[in-house]
C-alpha cells in the first residue's frame, strides 16, 4: 500500500450520523464521497462532547484528561466572557500537525480550534477579541501566521461579516481553496461552523440547520475542486467528519444560582461570580463540571444536585476521570435530554424555560451538545475517500480517539507514544 502525500480534513461542526443517514440523497458531494469511499457510520465522542476538547482529541488521539483541553472555556468567574482554550500551548500531548511539521510537511489550518500560536505553516486561527482594548485584527495577527492572514484578508475579507454565518464559512472556505491551489499543503485542517450555529439558535432539525447542511456540502465540493485545480487530487485523501451532534433543549439549569442560595458562592447581577466561591458549576452545556475549594460536604452536595429538575446523573471525580473528563473536578453532572446548564449565579429560579425571544443572547439556545456521548441518537460520523481508501464500504462504529492514528497512517506517519485510540484499519485498501 502506497502512502499519499496530501490529506484534507474537513470538520463540519455538529455533523451527526443522522445527517448522513437521513439526508444523503440531498447532499450530492457527501453522497459521492460515501459511495466512493468508506463511511464509518457511528462515531462515539468524548466527554464532554464540546467543540474544543473534541477537535483536540481528533488530532491527538487522546482524551481530554490527557491532552488538557477539558472544556471550551477557562474558569474565570469574574469575567462575563471567559477566555477560550485558543492557544496550542495548553495542549499537553503531540498533535497531528506537529508530527507533519517534524517530517518536513507543509500544514494549513482554517479556524481549527486550539491552534493559536502553533507552528502550522499557514494558520488562520480561531480566536476572537474579548478584551475591550483589542480587536479582531490584532488578536488574529498575534495568534495566526501574520503575513498569511493579511494576504487572505486582503483577498477575501469582503466575504466576511464579523463572525456571522454563513458568511464566515464562505470566507474560510475561500481561504482554504486559495491555499490548496497556491501552497499545496500536505495536511489541511478546515473547520466549518455554519450548521452548529444554526442548530444552537433554531434547533437541531430546523429548516435553517438543514439549509446550512446543504451549504456545507457545496463548500466540501469547492475544496475538492481546488485539489483538482492544484493537480493534487489524485494524491489526496479526504476526510469529512463531525466533532459531536446536538440535542434540542427547552429548559436551562442554573446550578450556581442554587449554590448562591445556599451561601456557597456569591453571584453578581452581571452574571459573574465573586472569587471567594467554595462550590462552582462550570458549564459544558449538556453536562457541567462541579469544582470545590475548602469544602467537605461532598455527599450533601451530590444529594442537593441530584434533586434538581433535569439532572440525569451525578458522576464522582473517579467516574469523571474514567470517562476522560477533567481530573480536577469534584463532580460531573449530566443533564437529561432537553435540559442544559449555564454558569449564571443570580437568576430568580434554578430551572428556567428557554423562550424563542431569548435567542441571540449569551447562553440561550434551542439546541446544544456537551452531553454524555452515549446518549441515544447522539453519535457523530466520519467519511473517508481517496486513493488509499476502500470504495463503497461502511463500518458500523469507531471512537473519536481512533481518528488521529488513522490520519497519521494516511500521511505515512506514526505518533511517538501510545494513543488512547486505534487505527481504523478497515478503511484502507489491501
Amino acid at each position: 500500500m502506497s502512502t499519499n502525500q496530501h490529506l484534507v480534513i474537513i470538520s463540519l461542526d455538529s455533523l451527526g450520523f443522522n445527517d448522513i443517514n437521513e439526508h444523503q440523497s440531498e447532499l450530492p458531494t457527501l453522497n459521492k464521497l460515501v459511495n466512493g469511499g468508506t463511511w464509518v457510520k457511528e462515531v462515539s465522542g468524548i466527554y464532554p462532547t464540546l467543540t474544543y476538547p473534541s477537535h483536540t482529541t481528533i488530532i491527538t488521539g487522546q482524551y481530554p484528561n490527557v491532552h488538557g483541553i477539558v472544556n471550551n472555556t477557562k474558569i474565570q468567574t469574574t469575567r462575563r466572557s471567559p477566555d477560550w482554550y485558543w492557544y496550542q500551548k495548553d495542549v499537553q500531548v503531540p498533535t497531528l500537525y506537529d508530527l507533519a511539521h517534524k517530517n518536513k510537511m507543509k500544514t494549513a489550518a482554517f479556524l481549527w480550534p486550539v491552534t493559536a500560536g502553533s507552528k502550522i505553516t499557514y494558520n488562520l486561527a480561531e480566536i476572537f477579541p474579548n478584551r475591550i482594548w483589542t480587536n479582531q485584527v490584532l488578536v488574529s495577527l498575534k495568534a495566526s501566521s501574520p503575513l498569511f492572514i493579511l494576504e487572505m484578508n486582503k483577498k477575501y475579507g469582503k466575504l466576511r461579516n464579523g463572525i456571522k454565518q454563513p458568511q464566515l464559512d464562505e470566507f474560510i472556505t475561500a481561504c482554504a481553496v486559495d491555499t490548496i491551489k497556491n501552497k499545496k499543503p500536505n495536511l489541511t485542517l478546515l473547520h466549518l461552523v455554519d450548521m452548529d450555529s444554526m442548530r444552537h439558535r433554531y434547533g437541531v432539525r430546523s429548516g435553517e440547520a438543514m439549509a446550512a447542511l446543504r451549504r456545507l456540502d457545496k463548500h466540501v465540493k469547492q475544496v475538492i475542486d481546488a485539489t483538482k485545480e492544484a493537480g493534487t487530487f489524485e494524491d489526496t485523501n479526504f476526510v469529512i467528519l463531525g466533532d459531536h451532534y446536538q440535542i434540542n433543549v427547552d429548559k436551562m439549569i442554573h446550578l450556581n444560582t442554587l449554590f448562591a442560595k445556599r451561601g456557597w458562592l456569591t453571584g453578581k447581577p452581571d452574571q459573574t461570580i465573586r472569587k471567594d466561591w467554595s462550590v462552582l458549576a462550570k458549564t459544558c452545556d449538556g453536562s457541567t463540571y462541579i469544582y470545590t475549594k475548602d469544602f467537605s460536604q461532598i455527599q450533601r452536595l451530590r444529594e442537593v444536585i441530584s434533586g434538581v429538575e433535569g439532572v440525569e446523573r451525578v458522576y464522582s471525580n473517579e467516574e469523571a476521570i474514567a470517562r476522560g473528563a477533567d481530573p480536577k473536578c469534584t463532580l460531573m453532572v449530566e443533564a437529561k435530554a432537553g435540559y442544559y446548564f449555564t454558569d449564571e449565579g443570580s437568576r430568580s429560579n434554578v430551572v428556567e424555560r428557554v423562550m424563542p425571544e431569548m435567542m441571540g443572547h449569551p447562553d440561550r439556545y434551542q439546541g446544544v451538545h456537551g452531553y454524555d456521548p452515549n446518549k441515544p441518537g447522539y453519535k457523530t460520523t466520519i467519511i473517508f475517500n481517496g486513493p488509499m481508501v476502500k470504495e463503497n464500504q461502511t463500518i458500523d462504529g469507531a471512537k473519536l480517539v481512533d481518528e488521529a492514528p488513522t490520519f497519521a497512517k494516511l500521511l505515512g506517519l506514526k505518533f511517538p507514544e501510545p494513543l488512547a485510540g486505534s487505527t481504523i484499519e478497515g478503511i484502507f485498501k489491501d
